[in-house]
Formats: C-alpha cells, structure tokens, sequence
C-alpha cells in the first residue's frame, strides 16, 4: 500500500514529498505513510507498527495525542481555529517561554522554524545596520536564502552544495565556519569589523546528526560576539525545551541576545518563536520599524498544544525521566554495536542521540561528514523491519519522548543487536 501511497503522492508533490528527507532518498526503498500513532509508537499505512523515535522530528516530546493535548485541541477547535486577533492564549504561552528563558524579556510567535530564523536575523541586521551574518557548516537554521550555505539537515543528506534560487550576492553575506571552532569566528569578526550583524549557531548541532559543544565554546562566542559587537543568537528549533526546562542555553549558562524557538513549543502543531532582550523585540513593529507579520502566527490550537505540552514538561521528574530513558537506550545501544563490531559513535545530549557509523569523534560537520551512509542506511531498514522507526538519514537526531519506557528501550535494544549482527556480517564498502 505504501508504494501505491507514494506513486499516487509523486504525481501531484514534488518527489511525493512535502519536506526531502522524507522522500528516503538517502536509505533507499518506499516511504512509510503514517496512518496514527499513540504514545511512543506509530503505525502505518499497512497496519505496521513502530516504536517511534521521529516523533514528528522532534516535537512529540510527550509522545503521540497525548491524552491531555488531544483533549485540549478538541476543546480549542470548538471555540474557533483561528482569529487573527489577539487572543489571551498567546499570552499564556509566551508567559511561559519567558519565565523558562531568561535570556527572553520579549517573545514574538511565528508559524514555523525558517520564520522564527529568519525573522531574528532580520532584527539583527535591522538593529545593528550591519549586513553580514556568520552560521556554522552543517548547522539547518531552516530554508531561509541567507543560510542555505552549506547547511545540515536534508540538504547535507541529499547530497546539495547550496540550493538554486539563492542569489550569489546574497550568499556572498554568509561567512561559514566550522562548529566548536571559536578562533574560526574571532578571524571572521576581526576581518570584517563593524560588518557582521550576528552569529547564528545551533547550541547544541542537530542537522548534522547531534554534535554537542565542546567545554567552553559557547561561552568563547559569547565573549566574541560581545566584543565585536555582534549579536549571538541561538537556533534552539530543536534543543529548546527539551534538554532542559529553559533549553541548551540554561544547560550551558549561557545567555544569547536572540533566540529561536521551534518543535515542543508548539506540541506537534505549527509554532515557533524568536524572543530576546526587550530593547531588542521592541525595534519589531507594531513598536518598532522592522516588519515582520504572520496570519496565522499565535494561532489558538498551535498555543493550546504549547501550553498543555511545556506544563506536563513542568510536572515532577519530567526531564529526569527523559534523562534516564535517553542514557538507558544510548547505554544498549552502544553495547551492542560493541557486540557487533560494527564501527559506531553514539553522541547523546538529554532526550536527543545520533549513531554514527565510522571510527573516531564526531565533533563537528566533517566528522560527521565522514560517517559510512550506506551502513547508517543497512541498519535502518534492519531496525524497520524489526519494528522501530528511526529517521531515514545519518545526519539526523533520534527523539526520546515521555512516553518511551521500558518496553520500548528494550525492543529497540534488542532489534539493534539483531540489526548490527546481520550488518557486521556485509563487508563495508570498498572491500
């Protein structure tokens, strides 16, 4: 059924898809076509089921309709989907982003991760007059023109050098430097002082696989960018909410000048927010000259789903669970690629992992660059036909949600070991 899914679905969408990596261009055969999930599990099309560890690429913190966001949404769309004016659930939220952030006096929510970027660094160059950015290689801050320079996420995993479409002129502001490489920013900024408007960096690289940083290099931007008087902003899309209550940046103590917002602040529905210091928000009109506007922007259910999400995020042992469950399927894992023989480097950071095929540290985007995809993509069907639903790319994050337990940890541990067995007995490429 899938195959019929996805050739009905290649004849009206490009490539059958809404997004590339779904496509499994990189693992090769026929997407899966969800149908339903609950808790920490998915089913498909043919009715197949999956332990899952997407979770939607990462907002399904509490797992799948999780009983009180479902209730929630059914209880908001009866009181209207949207309205395009003020609502006091936006308030609510945003409340609880600040309390959470404390680098966020303000908060603005937008629809999407790409907005949520692209609209900090046009507040950045607003605010400083500066046209230059610097962003990290293999760091995704989204499909924003202006970053789309040699980025992670579905445009490392297929393969794409930069995307057509994206003016050389444009390019030509984006200076790239390698992730925990600090002294590569100093060069940047020195070189170009009083040019660049902002440093955009993933506190935590998630589109490259997760690559955490190194001791101290967040704190080494901090002080570069102060002392160039640039802007810090931190893409935490991914990391916020989720390795911590106040995201990476509470994780690390360190305090950006903007940050992003995206996935667990919307629970599973479409939001994302940038945010910061209140002299900074405030240059955003209606207060200040710089436009940015959204229809849907702080839609009621994307905000119900926010607020029901980060208070269950709130309840007693919430991120210790994460914590213990994400270290008890790491700690599987890794033996049993050990087992196996098979070559691998497991990167953890709280309720986020990557298994990397290869030898040696991953430690920014040619390390990681360097992993064996054909391996990563033997083992992901082996663990799809063992029933567990990993992201179909090396260079993506696997997702443990609240609703992960003991069960789950263990089938996964144990497809893993039947999964690596089968592939230590291929040879690897080349031999």
């Amino acid at each position: 059924m899938s195959r019929s899914l996805f050739e009905e679905a290649t004849r009206y969408m490009p490539g059958g898809v809404n997004s590339p990596v779904r496509a499994f261009q990189a693992v090769g055969g026929t997407p899966v076509f969800l149908a339903r999930g609950t808790g920490p599990r998915v089913t498909d099309s043919e009715g197949n089921e999956y332990v899952d560890y997407v979770g939607s690429w990462g907002p399904l913190i509490a797992g799948h309709a999780h009983p009180r966001v479902v209730e929630a949404l059914r209880e908001q769309a009866g009181l209207g989907t949207s309205f395009g004016t003020p609502s006091e659930l936006e308030t609510q939220l945003a409340r609880r982003v600040c309390e959470r952030v404390p680098a966020c006096e303000r908060v603005r929510f937008v629809s999407s991760g790409t907005e949520a970027t692209m609209s900090a660094i046009r507040l950045a160059r607003g605010v400083t007059e500066r046209p230059e950015l610097v962003k990290i290689e293999g760091c995704y801050h989204g499909h924003v023109d202006s970053l789309l320079v040699q980025a992670g996420s579905g445009v490392m995993t297929l393969g794409i050098p930069g995307s057509p479409g994206v003016p050389d002129e444009l390019a030509g502001l984006t200076h790239v430097v390698p992730f925990n490489d600090a002294d590569a920013i100093e060069r940047v900024l020195s070189a170009r002082e009083g040019r660049v408007a902002a440093v955009i960096l993933e506190p935590i690289a998630g589109n490259m696989g997760v690559v955490p940083p190194a001791a101290g290099y967040l704190d080494a931007v901090r002080e570069i960018t102060r002392a160039h008087g640039a802007l810090m902003i931190l893409d935490e899309v991914m990391t916020g909410f989720r390795v911590h209550r106040g995201g990476a940046q509470a994780r690390y103590g360190v305090e950006p000048d903007l940050s992003c917002f995206g996935k667990v602040v919307g629970g599973g529905l479409p939001a994302a927010a940038y945010g910061g210091r209140a002299d900074l928000l405030d240059r955003v009109a209606p207060t200040g000259p710089i436009y940015q506007a959204g229809t849907l922007s702080g839609n009621p259910l994307a905000m119900r789903a926010g607020i029901e999400t980060l208070d269950l995020l709130d309840e007693p042992g919430a991120y210790e669970r994460l914590e213990s469950t994400a270290a008890r399927l790491a700690q599987g894992l890794g033996a049993a690629a050990a087992r196996s023989g098979v070559p691998t480097t497991l990167n953890r950071v709280g309720s986020m992992m990557t298994t990397f095929f290869g030898e040696g540290t991953v430690t920014n985007y040619a390390t990681a660059a360097a992993s064996d995809t054909e391996r990563y993509a033997a083992f992901f069907h082996g663990m799809l036909r063992r029933g567990v639903y990993l992201a179909p790319s090396q260079f993506e994050a696997a997702f443990v949600s609240l609703a992960h337990g003991e069960e789950e940890i263990e089938q996964t541990v144990r497809a893993a070991h039947e999964a690596l067995h089968e592939l230590s007995r291929q040879a690897p490429d080349g031999e």
